[in-house]
């Protein structure tokens, strides 16, 4: 099995993100013959009734562990959330009418510009300052407009490493959310949201799959005068198979959610998450002299953390000398530097413990 054969490293990497070991397990026993079917289960058909099962169970886990309401619909969708930036407005943003967008991160910015290329949306919030986001607004600092047609915001900074805890107040403007880098880290209410979407690539899964959570009015109030390929309304009435679906990234995203299930569900995965951040956020606090977190400490992600070294030779040396003791994907995005670890449901305890041994020994050798 893949425990045996293969040496792992501790992948703190943002996005493809490290598995969990038993979804991978079971993918390595599926990928050359599939329940004794013969064939893979990425060679199976999206119209088959081996994948019609994976694809329903996937749907089902994703409601059962997010307990989504039964008035929203549950989208397969491609091109990422970066594909949402542009296919949201495009369903939702009609002539006359203007969206709302809180900019609190590289890609909450680059959603808004991808809005004003479809219809009016408006700056309802702003929080970078000289090149960077430290935190998220309050809810009093945004200037909400209440004809919005919907309000949209990223909940988590992946980039710099800011995250909401609380999710603003819209008023009966449809809240859309982009949970890319932090959907099911907890429970959340998806009755507060008219719409919330993600990659798969970080918390679900692999590349290749977005899923959609809309709530069915919003689905049929959605444009018509779009390609039928981008409506949302759709996509629900082909059940996500109106073309081929990419079946092998929503097969592994069911491996995943049923590892997350196994583990006790979002309520487990947010006592886990929140004491693997607390133990890095510490090391970091205990060493103010040679490791510098930029974020205010309430809106600290817990999802990506970000920190900086007295200098960023130190920084380099700090990633070299990671990637020697079996630790990776440390590097901070190009646009921020510094050290960005990255925390999903699948990065395990004993790892962060590891990586905070190594960080005390760095400092105590470096600094």
């Amino acid at each position: 099995m893949l425990r045996a054969m293969t040496h792992r490293v501790m992948n703190f990497a943002p996005g493809p993100a490290t598995l969990p070991l038993p979804a991978l397990e079971r993918a390595q026993r599926d990928l050359l013959d599939y329940q004794g079917t013969g064939i893979s289960i990425a060679e199976h058909s999206h119209r088959g009734k081996a994948y019609a099962a994976v694809h329903a169970e996937a749907k089902g886990l994703l409601r059962e562990l997010l307990a989504i309401p039964e008035d929203y619909e549950v989208l397969f969708m491609q091109g990422g959330a970066r594909g949402q930036f542009a296919i949201l407005p495009m369903n939702l943003l009609g002539p006359k009418q203007s969206a709302d967008y809180v900019v609190t991160g590289t890609w909450a910015k680059k959603a808004l510009e991808e809005a004003r290329n479809v219809g009016e949306a408006r700056e309802a919030a702003n929080t970078e300052k000289e090149g960077a986001f430290t935190r998220v607004p309050t809810n009093a600092e945004i200037d909400w407009d209440p004809n919005a047609v919907y309000a949209h915001i990223a909940t988590n900074n992946t980039i710099f490493g800011t995250q909401f805890f609380e999710m603003p107040d819209t008023g009966k403007v449809p809240l859309v959310a982009d949970m890319s880098s932090d959907i099911a880290w907890r429970p959340v209410d998806v009755s507060r949201f008219g719409m919330i979407y993600a990659g798969a690539q970080k918390n679900l899964g692999i590349p290749g799959v977005t899923v959609v959570i809309v709530r069915r009015d919003l689905v049929s109030r959605g444009r018509k005068d779009i390609p039928d390929i981008f409506r949302y309304a759709s996509i629900a009435k082909g059940d996500s198979l109106q073309n081929t679906a990419p079946t092998f990234a929503i097969y592994m995203m069911r491996n995943v959610l049923d590892w997350v299930r196994d583990q006790g569900g979002l309520p487990a995965m947010e006592k886990r998450n929140r004491n693997k951040a607390e133990l890095l956020y510490s090391a970091i606090d205990e060493n103010p002299d040679f490791y510098r977190g930029p974020v205010e400490e309430a809106s600290r992600s817990v999802m990506n953390i970000v920190f900086r070294l007295p200098s960023e030779e130190l920084e380099a040396r700090f990633v070299a000398e990671a990637a020697e003791n079996d630790m990776v994907g440390l590097k901070g995005h190009r646009s921020a530097g510094g050290i960005r670890v990255s925390l999903y449901n699948a990065i395990e305890p004993e790892q962060v413990g590891r990586l905070v041994t190594f960080m005390q020994e760095f400092a105590s050798r470096a600094g």
